[in-house]
């Protein structure tokens, strides 16, 4: 039993999509905290698994095969990010990319 497509539900939904993603890009560019910037990566990945999501209702069942490989991907993502995250709080007391220079020894 198929559901009759809602009107303007793609545009509406790559619409948001959209907006997500440019409030996680903006983010990243205009952050200094680490763990900001972290959660404007998930968003943006977010902001793809509603486009991939909102295709498939209108195109098929790819789509929602995709969301499935980006959430795995985004909780590596996650838990190794996070691990990185920590060691380098343990190491330099901060999460503030000003005072954070790895390369300086």
């Amino acid at each position: 039993m198929d559901a009759a497509p809602v009107p303007g539900f793609l545009s509406h939904a790559l619409l948001l999509s959209l907006l997500l993603f440019v409030i996680g890009a903006f983010g990243i560019f205009l952050r200094r905290n680490v763990i900001t910037i972290f959660m404007c990566v998930e968003l943006m990945l977010n902001a793809v698994n509603l486009t991939f999501v909102a295709l498939a209702q209108s195109l098929g069942v790819a789509g929602q095969i995709f969301v499935f490989f980006v959430m795995a991907v985004a909780a590596a993502e996650a838990a190794v990010g996070l691990a990185i995250i920590l060691a380098i709080y343990r190491h330099k007391q901060t999460v503030d990319l000003q005072n954070i220079n790895l390369l300086k020894g």
